[in-house]
């Protein structure tokens, strides 16, 4: 067996779906919690571990998650895995590119070099990288592949699309992925302009806000986390006359309390993709990552 897909029971689902998508086996990883909070990592025994290992997990609630991955990427060597690859389909600490204030380190930095020591490659889906170019600027020297959900994100918002629909960018930093749904819909969109005064307060405008009257907006984002900024846009497209607000972004960090506010704000639909878990994750990624590995060659067999 060239390859395998290893994960932990957090993202199990969507580690199978994507071992079924490449056609190979899938094995669950044991952990275990001390009293103390220190975690054991176990590679679970197989008849052969694959030469190539694909480590599934994604890195919201990072601070335990990336001590574990290390953990498991030591042990899947050790079992006899000759190339040990990261799938993070959410990967954590990518929004700290710069020390915004003396003293503080620069998380991104500190993460991606972290990753390129301990793995041999890594695939992640619409990272945050914001003022870097690049994945390979902040994970150096290992084959790194920043995949895009708008193939996935735009399948399935075409599925009962209404004519007319309206897609909405609610900053300068969601319009590439505004504009990749868009031209593959044929849909018309606007870009907010916003103004970000701490986590939870944010003021947007809309240019040409007449434009949305009467018509479906759907708003499009790359992370919806305390829904601060879907909350004030949904607020602005219902205040111009849409008549109905809904939204689609790649990850969904949003706790319940999160949610409910969104809803209470006007959002009749938020949809994300399964890269974190949730009840609002039902797009589904393992097509999009799948490729992804397979242009990459992981799955042959190294000479």
């Amino acid at each position: 067996m060239s390859a395998a897909v290893f994960a932990f029971c957090d993202g199990d689902e969507q580690a199978r779906a994507l071992a079924g998508n490449l056609g190979i086996a899938a094995h669950g990883i044991e952990r275990r919690a001390f009293p103390d909070g220190e975690s054991l990592v176990r590679i679970p025994p197989v008849p052969a571990v694959a030469e190539t290992a694909l480590l599934f997990r994604s890195l919201n609630d990072p601070n335990v998650k990336i001590v574990e991955i290390l953990f498991a990427a030591a042990a899947l060597r050790a079992s006899g895995a000759r190339r040990v690859m990261l799938v993070a389909p959410y990967l954590g600490y990518m929004r700290q590119d710069v020390a915004f204030h003396p003293g503080e380190a620069i998380s991104q930095r500190v993460i991606g070099e972290l990753i390129a020591e301990h793995f041999d490659g890594l695939v992640t889906v619409d990272p945050h990288l914001h003022r870097i170019a690049a994945l390979d600027q902040v994970v150096p020297a290992i084959p790194v592949v920043a995949v895009s959900a708008a193939p996935a994100l735009a399948a399935a918002l075409a599925r009962d699309m209404e004519p007319g629909t309206l897609l909405i960018g609610p900053d300068r930093e969601s319009a590439p992925w505004v504009e990749r749904i868009a031209a593959r819909l044929n849909l018309d969109m606007i870009v907010a302009e916003k103004c970000r005064r701490g986590d939870r307060d944010v003021v947007l405008r809309l240019p040409e806000a007449a434009r949305v009257d009467g018509r479906v907006a759907v708003i499009i984002d790359d992370i919806v986390s305390s829904g601060s900024t879907l909350i004030a846009c949904a607020t602005l497209l219902r205040a111009s006359g849409a008549g109905r607000v809904e939204a689609a972004a790649t990850h969904c960090l949003a706790g319940p309390a999160d949610l409910e506010r969104l809803y209470a704000a006007g959002v009749a639909r938020l949809c994300t993709s399964d890269s974190v878990p949730g009840p609002v994750a039902t797009i589904p990624l393992a097509t999009v990552i799948g490729n992804a590995i397979r242009e990459l060659g992981w799955l042959e067999s190294i000479r």
